[in-house]
């Protein structure tokens, strides 16, 4: 066998070296970059998921909304001919009822909606990040990592991640933030759309 290289290739199949079966090739590099690679992975199929269920949930909400305004034209229609006031407060109140509920759900999807965005931010981060490390002529230079930092909160658009990022960067502790509450959402937003 005249190389390390060509030893690695025929011991692995012209598969790269791993932590398992290390050669002469191995490269803790490497592994990080799979770990980062799997981070990312993980991240994008549980978005999807969501996001499916999200749709489900949608068009229910959806169906919901156009019963309910059935709901009020019928006894829109009951008030006008005066019968029956006892069905039509019934009606009424169950009417305000299935109305806060899907209030309550809107509020629940803008939460989940933010929660989509961060993770998005942070599969996108996560796949700079890989490329960076990766890049043997990149991973040295200061202003690449500058660059990196710039790059990744330049994406953010929530408050909450802006200050979370400034105070990590600041050189304090994940425990340390979150322990302040730095990059919690603390209420939802007010202006609520119905689709």
């Amino acid at each position: 066998m005249s190389g390390k290289g060509e030893m690695g290739m025929s011991m692995h199949n012209n598969l790269p070296s791993t932590a398992t079966q290390p050669d002469l090739d191995w490269s803790q590099v490497r592994e990080t970059v799979r770990m980062l690679n799997l981070a990312v992975a993980q991240i994008e199929v549980a978005m999807r998921e969501g996001d499916d269920s999200v749709e489900t949930l949608t068009n229910s909400f959806t169906s919901m909304i156009e019963s309910s305004s059935s709901i009020v034209q019928a006894v829109e229609r009951l008030q006008n001919t005066g019968k029956d006031e006892g069905l039509i407060a019934e009606v009424e109140k169950e009417s305000s009822l299935i109305s806060e509920k899907m209030q309550a759900g809107v509020i629940a999807f803008q939460f989940y909606d933010k929660l989509s965005q961060r993770l998005a931010h942070v599969s996108h981060a996560l796949a700079a990040l890989s490329e960076l490390v990766e890049d043997g002529s990149r991973i040295f230079n200061p202003n690449e990592w500058i660059g990196l930092q710039t790059k990744i909160r330049s994406k953010y658009n929530m408050r909450e991640e802006q200050a979370m990022f400034d105070s990590l960067l600041e050189g304090k502790t994940v425990d340390e933030v979150l322990a302040n509450g730095v990059g919690i959402t603390h209420e939802p937003d007010n202006d609520i759309e119905l689709f």
